[in-house]
């Protein structure tokens, strides 16, 4: 099974979200940056919260819509709302014209378009992959992701500085050209029978269908303490890094040596992460073709759980970034089991819905991550690794019991072809 033999909904999906998230790690951070030089640290936080409050709401009512309209119009408005935003952001920050309330609202408005159509290309990447080629889908998929994360911090970090109009007019470009590749060749995927209804109170009822689903909540909730986990490298982890770590000498190499402090190792244990997750993830994926997928998901979070228990706790470099290359490893043979696991059992008739809601696992995460670092303050760094590794083993039995409804549904829908 190669990436040429999935549908070709897939191939572009792929190619067409890596420009998508190239453009939000490239571009985001630096509106925010931008907001803080324009209105002061303060009002940019409470700025960019509004934001973040904003794209959940848009997430939400882009889950409804691609139910009732269908993915590829949702997928194609989106687009185009994020064309015109980053568009007519470089002219609100041009020689010619400069607008702080507009930069804001424009930064809105994009946020919204790209949320808004979301989980309509989440929904598309299910209706046209079985289960078989599912872990093949979403490992190339992740890949994808990491690669664009570490190539668009890269571009980012290096351009802002003088060229935040050129990065502006680069975005809108490239979003025009990813608007017209979805308008030419994605083709509509929502199953024909059945659209939902359309209406506020459709949608209301859609939700809440959603969530007396206790199999669903299951998965979400094992996937938002693993965000939770994964996250406290930005948040309690950094802290206590930039704090506690004691500078040392990495390598002495000659007359020569690399000292580091918190800071630094911080930089470093990110770069092994994304460096090693882009260069291994399609090889790993290939080892472990035959290894059980139980044992790829329990073995996975086990690792990468046990990674951070030991960044919470180790102040010497080299078991720190021995910590980041298991953690890494454990994430890679993770994600795709998981992903595939919540593609297998969702409603095909709301999966929109089912995927707008499942995204909530990473503001969870991001608000469980910030309150970890208050915790931290008064809680040993023993302490917050036995809490990951708590977090870990919770995961772990939740996945459990949603292992055995897979099954359960299999073995019946087995017996339904032998009984006829």
């Amino acid at each position: 099974m190669t990436l040429g033999s999935l549908h070709p909904n897939i191939r572009l999906r792929i190619a067409v979200g890596f420009v998508q998230r190239l453009l939000s790690v490239m571009m985001m951070p630096l509106l925010v940056i931008h907001l803080a030089a324009l209105y002061g640290a303060a009002v940019a936080g409470a700025l960019t919260v509004c934001v973040a409050a904003a794209g959940i709401t848009a997430n939400f009512l882009g889950g409804h819509l691609a139910d009732v309209h269908g993915r590829r119009p949702v997928m194609v408005a989106g687009e185009l709302g994020t064309t015109l935003s980053f568009g007519l952001l470089a002219l609100a920050n041009s020689p010619w014209w400069t607008s702080g309330p507009v930069t804001f609202g424009l930064f809105l408005l994009n946020t919204c378009c790209s949320q808004v159509a979301t989980p309509a290309a989440d929904a598309m990447m299910v209706d046209v992959s079985t289960p078989e080629n599912r872990p093949l889908v979403y490992t190339i998929n992740y890949w994808s992701i990491n690669l664009a994360f570490t190539v668009g911090a890269l571009i980012g970090g290096f351009l802002y500085d003088g060229h935040f109009l050129q990065l502006l007019t680069g975005a809108a470009g490239l979003c025009l050209l990813t608007t017209s590749v979805m308008w030419r060749w994605i083709s509509e995927t929502a199953p024909r029978d059945g659209r939902a209804p359309a209406g506020p109170a459709a949608m209301l009822r859609g939700y809440l269908a959603v969530a007396r689903d206790r199999v669903f909540l299951r998965q979400l909730a094992a996937a938002a303490l693993i965000a939770a986990v994964e996250m406290q490298i930005g948040y309690y982890i950094a802290v206590r890094l930039s704090r506690q770590f004691p500078q040392q000498t990495l390598l002495a190499v000659g007359g020569r040596r690399l000292d580091i402090d918190g800071v630094a190792v911080l930089g470093i244990l990110r770069a092994v992460n994304a460096a090693l997750v882009v260069a291994l993830v399609l090889t790993v994926k290939t080892l472990l073709a035959r290894v059980p997928e139980r044992v790829r998901l329990y073995g996975g979070i086990a690792v990468f759980t046990a990674g951070y228990m030991v960044w919470a706790v180790s102040d010497v470099g080299w078991v720190l970034i021995a910590a980041a290359v298991l953690l890494t490893f454990g994430e890679i043979a993770s994600v795709p089991v998981r992903q595939a696991l919540l593609a297998d059992l969702i409603d095909p008739e709301a999966r929109t819905k089912y995927m707008a809601a499942y995204a909530l696992n990473a503001r969870i995460g991001l608000l469980v991550a910030a309150l970890c670092v208050t915790l931290g303050a008064f809680v040993p760094a023993l302490g917050m690794s036995l809490l990951y590794g708590t977090a870990g083993c919770a995961a772990m039995l939740l996945y459990r019991s949603v292992l055995g409804v897979r099954a359960a549904r299999a073995a019946d829908e087995n017996k339904v072809p032998a009984a006829a």
